[in-house]
């Protein structure tokens, strides 16, 4: 029968419920730990669970990453969901998203001479203007071709770190925007700083139809 609270009990148990050998569950279980849907607590029993966005948005990110998307295809879909983001997070942003976002701009200030900090910090900052949005959905639509933005950005800011001040010029405007809920403003430097993006991309000697791929670490992702 079903458990109470979501449980799901023991190996032992799933494999006298069900009339499988041990290896066949072991499989299961395993399939489904990967896919978050399930976990398994300190006394070995496991339970039901709500998978967490990152999961779903990495898995999400290696299969745009095999299709071979273009930094084109990146740049477009940017140009919808970006200025969608700002948009809301006119709407809904609270005094602690704009605090955080201020602090990311202050450390981004900090280390602008560091161009792979500079390049998490972007990140973290229009990953933080999502959050602001308090709409789980688009935060979710964002995220996998966010983790394949970060690293062209290192990529542009490496080969040429002046783009570096206009990146904190654009946050700069952007969050003063937000702060006054100046949709107009927001949209007009968000929409400056994808031009910029691309510009960079292109000035850095890359072609906007270049798959972006995986690198040798699996951990980013490169054009």
């Amino acid at each position: 029968g079903r458990r109470q609270g979501g449980g799901a009990g023991t190996e032992s148990e799933l494999v006298k419920q069900f009339g499988v050998n041990r290896s066949t569950v072991r499989e299961g279980i395993r399939l489904l730990e990967q896919s978050g849907l399930v976990a398994r607590e300190s006394s070995r029993r496991l339970s039901v669970a709500v998978p967490h966005y990152q999961g779903l948005a990495t898995r999400m990110s290696r299969a745009l990453v095999l299709q071979q998307v273009t930094f084109r295809e990146l740049w477009h879909t940017s140009r919808a969901l970006e200025p969608a983001s700002v948009d809301l997070a006119m709407d809904n942003r609270t005094e602690e998203d704009l605090a955080a976002l201020e602090a990311n701009l202050a450390k981004t200030r900090e280390v602008q001479h560091d161009a792979p900090a500079v390049a998490e910090l972007d990140a973290e900052f229009h990953k933080l203007m999502g959050k602001a949005t308090h709409n789980r959905i688009l935060q979710l639509a964002k995220e996998p071709s966010s983790m394949l933005v970060r690293p062209t950005t290192a990529l542009i800011i490496t080969n040429n770190p002046g783009g570096i001040p206009r990146l904190i010029e654009a946050h700069t405007h952007i969050l003063d925007a937000l702060q006054r809920r100046d949709r107009e403003k927001g949209r007009l430097w968000v929409d400056r700083h994808l031009r910029d993006w691309k510009a960079g991309f292109e000035r850095s000697g890359h072609e906007l139809d270049s798959p972006v791929v995986i690198d040798r670490n699996e951990d980013d992702v490169e054009a």
